[in-house]
């Protein structure tokens, strides 16, 4: 499953992720983890969920991205959920046919795997392309 929170700057997507991963650490029987671009989340996620800063690891572009996100799965078999914040800072291609495909890929990591996608995105969501909209 990939659910999608998109918004426009300041309408509380970030808010809305933090209190999602403190649910999901206090239910959940599996790792959490949490990716974010910069440090903005240290103080925010519980110690319990793992908080990563992808800018830490060059993470810049869509392909590093999957790289990334498939290590850390092949690295830990117990995760169930990954949030990731501000999701088209990571990329360096959001356009609507590269975000629809690397959304279209974590949907089925997702399936394989069995873990739980929760990304924010700042975009207009009423202007949203129909492919990204059916993960809202």
């Amino acid at each position: 499953m990939v659910k999608l929170i998109m918004g426009l700057k300041g309408s509380g997507k970030t808010k809305a992720l933090v209190d999602l991963v403190k649910k999901a650490t206090e239910e959940e029987h599996g790792d959490v983890i949490c990716i974010e671009r910069d440090k903005n989340l240290t103080y925010n996620i519980p110690y319990t969920a793992r908080l990563v800063h992808a800018g830490e690891y060059g993470i810049n572009t869509n392909t590093l991205f999957r790289g990334f996100v498939s290590g850390l799965l092949a690295g830990n078999y117990d995760v169930t959920h990954v949030f990731i914040d501000n999701f088209y800072k990571l990329l360096d291609d959001t356009s609507e046919d590269a975000v629809s495909a690397l959304l279209e890929w974590l949907d089925e990591v997702s399936s394989r795997q069995n873990v739980k996608f929760t990304i924010t995105a700042t975009a207009d969501p009423d202007a949203a392309d129909p492919r990204l909209k059916k993960f809202f």
